[in-house]
């Protein structure tokens, strides 16, 4: 059969959007990627951590299992969660099962993104359920993590979409000294991060985000959108003279995983990301 110019024209839009829906909502629904970096100096006393983000719980499946068994299996110092853990909140008990999976021993710190303040979460509800897994949510906080005699700033700031970002607020009283680590959703934030550090004279050291899902559409593996609140940052390593920011793809549109370790002894070094 013949195709006319019109036809033709019209059948290659229409395979490039199945593509794009292909590449979205299923080559991104179907497969874990995990990604390692050792941003340490020295090969001693390394604290090794694991970056969740925007998983959008909806029920426990077994790509959800396999994430856990992975995560007990490396035996992390800590897992940072960087926001849309879960969209609603009959969804509660689907974060709890999750959290269940995982060693209770391991700590947890999360934030929020814009898809718990969109879908109206119960903020205490959801601090709760962290709880009871040995976990604590900051929300333009900071805390002191110690392990393996070692002690280093986290800070966690609001969603840049939905929240109130304040990073000066979560930099309060926080220790010069130590390593820095910075979690939040939204990569373009970043941008003020830096420009309060360098007034505040803070090092971050790392600043961990998700929120992109690596360009949330993609064709060829190109981004085709990144949602608002991602700015030019879609995936991977973002290093400038003030800061190193890693953006995680997390889940896809609907349910995929990149996950990621770190590994770091001492404050980091601007070049031995990995």
């Amino acid at each position: 059969m013949k195709l006319n110019r019109r036809q033709f024209v019209l059948k290659l839009v229409l395979g490039s959007i199945s593509f794009v829906v292909l590449d979205s909502f299923w080559l991104e629904t179907n497969f874990i990627e995990w990604t390692e970096h050792d941003i340490s100096e020295s090969e001693s006393n390394k604290i090794k951590a694991i970056h969740l983000t925007d998983l959008h719980l909806r029920s426990i499946k077994s790509v959800h299992k396999s994430i856990a068994d992975r995560i007990n299996m490396e035996r992390p110092d800590v897992i940072f969660f960087t926001g849309d853990s879960i969209e609603r909140n009959k969804n509660l008990t689907v974060l709890e099962d999750f959290l269940s999976l995982i060693n209770t021993n391991i700590p947890k710190i999360a934030i929020l993104g814009n898809k718990e303040y969109s879908g109206r979460i119960d903020l205490q509800q959801l601090k709760r359920t962290y709880g009871r897994y040995n976990g604590k949510i900051l929300v333009n906080e900071s805390l002191i993590f110690e392990t393996k005699d070692r002690k280093i700033n986290i800070l966690g700031i609001d969603d840049f979409v939905c929240g109130y970002p304040d990073f000066t607020k979560s930099a309060q009283n926080i220790d010069l000294s130590l390593t820095t680590v910075i979690l939040n959703h939204c990569p373009v934030y970043r941008e003020e991060i830096d420009q309060i550090s360098a007034t505040l004279n803070i090092k971050p050291n790392l600043i961990l985000s998700g929120h992109t899902h690596g360009g949330q559409i993609t064709f060829f593996g190109k981004p085709f959108f990144t949602p608002y609140g991602s700015g030019n940052y879609v995936k991977g390593w973002y290093n400038n003279e003030i800061s190193k920011m890693y953006v995680s793809k997390g889940v896809g549109t609907t349910v995929c995983f990149t996950t990621a370790i770190y590994q770091w002894p001492s404050p980091i070094s601007s070049q031995t990301a990995k």
